[in-house]
């Protein structure tokens, strides 16, 4: 029970400084499917998150108004992402999801 409880605390963990806990995770856990997932999902997300949100910032005045309502969307997701890792559900975000499983795959 007290492993099952702290995976949950590792994949939600995974979320906190988005992907570069993911990162960090992918880095030290090899034997957690379920860290290692959320851990590639957060990378995936907040990653491309990060990289968009970059891109937008050189749009005057429309790019930052779209980048704002992107890190809404992004804290919004932040904390569902976090929150049913930590009730131990395998929650995948669509299609980011799918990426994430595929890298997985890929890693083995």
């Amino acid at each position: 029970m007290a492993a099952k409880n702290n995976e949950n605390l590792m994949g939600a963990a995974a979320y906190l400084l988005g992907f570069v806990t993911g990162i960090i995770l992918l880095l030290v856990e090899k034997e957690s499917k379920f860290v290692r997932f959320h851990a590639m999902q957060s990378t995936v997300l907040f990653g491309g998150i990060f990289i968009l949100n970059l891109a937008l910032g050189f749009i005057p005045i429309l790019g930052w108004l779209l980048g704002l309502l992107l890190s809404l969307g992004s804290f919004i997701l932040w904390i569902l992402c976090m929150w049913k890792a930590f009730q131990g559900e395998m929650y995948k975000v669509p299609k980011i999801g799918d990426i994430a499983e595929a890298q997985l795959a890929k890693m083995k």
